[in-house]
Formats: structure tokens, sequence, C-alpha cells
């Protein structure tokens, strides 16, 4: 009965989004379980930092704006970060899944980071696909109220925050893939 409520939900999701705000987070929440109940989805999406980030491999900067048009799951977190150890392979594995055109993980190592410490956690990790981007003096963390690490944001198609979960969660559950397949497909 559960299974059937949620796939109700998430058709409606799916047929029914406004431009402005791809899902009604009413509908989101009821997908929430497990650790997603963690995820505080907000009334109105909310502007994100203009601040710059550095790309992995010292390869320039970029900005949230370069991120517009899809779904992105922006993680915040550190080499030194326990619970980023455990929550990383999870977030490769939405990567995998789902990432594309519609949708992508973004990774910032934010704080002092250095290139070969996030190369080193992301090989005993396996991680192979998610970016080594950095926040180096963490301004773009600081502008975006990341207290603490991990932290996610999940960032609609116009850039805009529009729900955050802190600390490790199980980002590859089948309620963080409900809802965020509902975002992907609210076009």
């Amino acid at each position: 009965m559960r299974l059937f409520r949620q796939l109700t939900l998430y058709m409606a999701l799916a047929l029914g989004a406004n431009a402005a705000f791809a899902a009604d987070t009413a509908a989101l929440s009821e997908l929430r379980e497990g650790d997603m109940r963690r995820l505080i989805l907000h009334s109105e999406a909310k502007p994100t930092s203009a601040n710059s980030f550095e790309l992995e491999d010292g390869k320039g900067s970029a900005s949230l704006a370069d991120y517009e048009g899809k779904i992105v799951l922006l993680n915040f977190w550190a080499t030194w970060c326990a619970p980023c150890r455990k929550e990383m392979p999870m977030l490769s594995e939405l990567q995998s899944e789902f990432g594309g055109d519609d949708f992508g993980v973004l990774t910032l190592a934010t704080g002092r980071n250095s290139p070969g410490g996030i190369q080193k956690f992301f090989d005993d990790t396996g991680i192979t696909n998610l970016p080594r981007h950095q926040d180096p003096k963490g301004a773009l963390a600081k502008e975006m109220a990341v207290f603490g690490l991990p932290m996610t944001m999940i960032l609609d198609r116009d850039g805009n925050e529009i729900g955050r979960l802190r600390g490790d969660a199980e980002w590859n559950s089948d309620s963080a893939k409900a809802i965020l397949q509902a975002l992907i497909d609210a076009k």
C-alpha cells in the first residue's frame, strides 16, 4: 500500500510540476523515509551563492550558475571527515545511476584539503566519477551557511536551493532516489 502511495505521489510530481519550483514540497515530503526524514525541504526555493570555487587539478574556476539547467546534489565535504568517507560511495552511486544532462552530483572539498589528499581520499574510497573541486577558503560554504560536514543541498534547475541535509545520509536509498527522480522528471 505504501509503495502504491509513493508511486502515485511520484506520478503526480512528474506530471504536475510548475517552473518556479519544480516539485511540490508536500508531495516530496511524503517520499522521505529513513535518513531522508532529515532532509529539510524549503517551502520556497532559495538563491545560492555567486562565489566561485576551484575546479579539480587547478583547471580554473566555476560557480553554481554553471550548473543551471539540471538538478544538482551539492555536497560539501573534507578529507578528514569520517562521515564523508562513509557517504561518498553512495553519492558516486547516484551519479552513476542518474548523472547526465538532467542531474549531477557536485562535490566540493571545503577548507584546507590538498589536491593530493583529495585524490588519495577518492582512490581509497574507489570514487572515479565525481569531481574533485575545491572551496579552499570556505567562501562558498560560508555564504551558503554550511555549519558542519558533510552538508548536502539539492539545487533546482534554476540554481536555487530547494532542500538540505546536514550530516551523512544513505543517498543511495530508495527514498533518496525517489525524491531525486521526482525532481528530475518534473521538467
